[in-house]
């Protein structure tokens, strides 16, 4: 059963003192130096062995052999996997926020089902067979059940609750919809099948152009809400006594979540648990405030996915596992212990 967490106080009303301050600036900084490490390492480590002398010779001197492996493939997957990561990140902040539900991520309003219906209808009736093709509906999959989500929850009336009841039933019919085509239709299956697991294998310069400009604006949407969404913490009236805009909030959240998501999953195929873990996990060292949550979300989701990533491509080689499948198996436990810890809290 879905339950609203009981409000947290907010920033708003209580701000952190300047030593706390400091070390959540500090924080950050050690989060950024940590995101070029990983990123360093998802362009040093691949499923085929490089030295450190090569890749730098494929980054910088080099339009051949190496060259093609180091910048037109692991180079691309790493740009690809740090705006994913973010965007995966941002969204789920926001949607944990929106509900209430720390446990929420954007699999809860059905973003994902709606961009994964979208795609094996391409596949199926359209002959859609592009990764760019993939990419345009499975975004405005993902947009067309954003909005029918808002509208089936209440839409200028939408509540936590009403939202996440009609992302879950709507969720539930995509999948089953989806779980029929793919049966029926046996190219459709085999098409599909890589799409489905969420990887950064087929990213090209091309996908990320096409989705930069939505990740760029829901991130700036993202960040633009974090105040109205901590007086939004304190419940409906306090945000309302506070000036907050609690039907223009919730829009413009939902908005945000599915521009974030949409293009993201439209670009990886869906990857589950980093919209979950990451924002969940920040909070635990930021405290309720979206100020903070965002930016820390922002930077720690894409060490997560490339992280993922680089694990992915060293346990198969010469061969390599899908980032979807290594979050899959990372976040499963992590899950499990969040789970429990908040109901150890709760007793």
């Amino acid at each position: 059963m879905l339950v609203e967490s009981p409000p947290e106080q907010s920033a708003e009303t209580a701000p952190a003192p300047p030593a706390r301050r400091a070390v959540r600036a500090f924080g950050l900084l050690l989060a950024v130096a940590i995101l070029v490490l990983v990123a360093l390492a998802s362009i040093a480590i691949g499923a085929k062995e490089l030295s450190l002398g090569q890749v730098w010779h494929g980054l910088f001197e080099d339009s051949g052999t190496y060259g093609d492996v180091v910048v037109a493939e692991r180079l691309s997957r790493t740009v690809l996997g740090l705006l994913a990561g973010a965007a995966l990140g941002l969204a789920g902040a926001v949607l944990q926020a929106l509900t209430r539900n720390p446990l929420a991520d954007p699999g809860l309003l059905g973003i994902n089902a709606g961009a994964s219906a979208a795609v094996v209808t391409a596949i199926t009736y359209f002959g859609v067979t592009s990764l760019s093709g993939y990419v345009w509906f499975a975004f405005f999959g993902a947009a067309a059940v954003g909005a029918l989500v808002w509208f089936l929850g209440g839409s200028r009336g939408a509540t936590p609750v009403r939202l996440a009841l009609a992302g879950t039933a709507i969720s539930a019919a995509l999948y089953g919809y989806l779980q029929a085509v793919m049966i029926m239709d046996e190219a459709a299956l085999g098409k599909m099948r890589f799409w489905t697991v969420g990887s950064l294998a087929s990213a090209t310069d091309s996908t990320i152009t096409q989705v930069l400009p939505f990740l760029l604006t829901g991130t700036v949407l993202a960040l633009a809400l974090a105040r109205p969404l901590n007086a939004m913490a304190m419940g409906d009236d306090t945000a309302k006594a506070l000036g907050a805009d609690l039907n223009r909030t919730r829009a413009l959240s939902m908005l945000a979540a599915t521009v974030l998501c949409g293009a993201a999953t439209a670009a990886c195929g869906p990857i589950v648990f980093v919209g979950l873990m990451v924002p969940h996990v920040v909070r635990s060292f930021t405290g309720p405030d979206l100020r903070w949550i965002l930016p820390y979300a922002a930077i720690l989701s894409p060490v997560l996915l490339l992280g993922a990533d680089v694990i992915g491509r060293i346990v198969a080689r010469p061969s390599e596992l899908q980032v979807g499948i290594v979050t899959a198996i990372l976040g499963g436990p992590v899950f499990i212990l969040l789970v429990r810890r908040r109901r150890t809290a709760q007793l």
